[in-house]
């Protein structure tokens, strides 16, 4: 059984879900409320390959909300996670993605050095942060992406935003190895990661965001942040592919403009529906056959029977293991979201 630990936009956007699922306590309370509030399985789901295997699995409501990071609820931020994956792991679930903001501070804040929870030391191998599956859906957005648009990739230059982050690396050294992409423009905070990224791909020019967005033909945006970014849509490249790979997800609504094209980055259709409700609660278009990459990871691991931590630790995601996840993910029907 596979299962996914995640959470939900906003404390507005919890409240109405907990409403919705039947939760009515929990519908007209506070943030300090939802710090509190302990992880629940909310939904049952049943997944189907083209092979056609089915599997079940499990999501797990961490009720965590991006709101705690921002109002330096770190603690709270930190126990959530810790709480979810423990619940998992007491339900039996066998391999479990961390899902949006899960993974991001389970590695920020070390939380592989915080194995006992309560009564229940945590196995780390049955969890999966899901990045690979995802770095591997990016990285095949821009190239569709870009052949969908007519961009000659070989003629091409590509920002990646949030450069240094697991995803992010990754993205780069498939573009550096994979591609014959003419520019690499790398943007992150951290100046010493930044450059020993550079150094391990022996190219790729190190730029601030308000420098190398204008240069783009193709952005890809894989930072996250609590509150989202604002770009301006003027100072960009016509035509440019942007895609938004980060968390929350809102560049599509900001960015209006024809010769612009925002696709929603780590984000898989899948060839069959699946049996679930949660994606038409996290406001999919297609919620019936869409859904996070990161989340699809656990499900291949279970198809496979890979039961083992496929995608752990900062920037240990290599182009082998993209490929690997890449053939099984087209293998069980799924595929990368082109909406351009």
């Amino acid at each position: 059984m596979f299962g996914l630990i995640g959470h939900l936009t906003s404390l507005q956007h919890a409240q109405a879900v907990a409403r919705d699922l039947g939760y009515p306590e929990y519908a007209d309370q506070g943030l300090d409320f939802w710090c509190s509030a302990p992880p629940q399985i909310v939904d049952t789901i049943k997944v189907t390959s083209l092979t056609g295997e089915t599997i079940e699995g499990r999501y797990v409501e961490s009720c965590f909300l991006p709101e705690m990071l921002a109002t330096r609820r770190i603690k709270a931020a930190i126990r959530k996670v810790l709480n979810a994956m423990a619940h998992a792991q007491k339900n039996g679930i066998e391999i479990t993605a961390l899902g949006g903001f899960s993974s991001i501070i389970f590695e920020e804040f070390h939380l592989y050095e915080k194995s006992q929870v309560r009564n229940i030391k945590l196995e780390f191998e049955r969890f999966t942060t899901g990045n690979t599956h995802t770095a591997y859906i990016i990285s095949a957005q821009v190239e569709q992406g870009a052949q969908k648009l007519g961009i000659d990739l070989s003629k091409a230059t590509v920002a990646v935003c949030g450069a240094t982050g697991d995803i992010g690396s990754a993205v780069c050294r498939w573009l550096n190895t994979r591609t014959d992409v003419a520019e690499i423009l790398l943007t992150a905070r951290n100046q010493e990661r930044l450059q020993a990224l550079q150094d391990q791909l022996g190219r790729g020019k190190i730029m601030g965001l308000e420098e190398a967005l204008p240069q783009a033909d193709i952005i890809v945006w894989v930072a996250s942040m609590s509150k989202g970014i604002d770009i301006d849509a003027s100072l960009l490249k016509k035509p440019c592919l942007l895609i938004d790979g980060g968390y929350p997800k809102n560049l599509a609504t900001k960015l209006q403009h024809p010769d612009i094209y925002v696709l929603n980055g780590g984000i898989v259709e899948h060839s069959l529906d699946i049996d679930w409700k949660i994606m038409q609660i996290v406001e999919m278009k297609d919620p019936g056959r869409q859904l996070f990459a990161c989340f699809a990871e656990s499900m291949l691991l279970e198809f496979e029977k890979w039961y083992t931590n496929f995608s752990w630790g900062r920037n240990q995601i290599t182009v082998e293991k993209m490929d690997k996840i890449g053939q099984v993910s087209i293998k069980h029907g799924f595929r990368p979201l082109l909406n351009v």
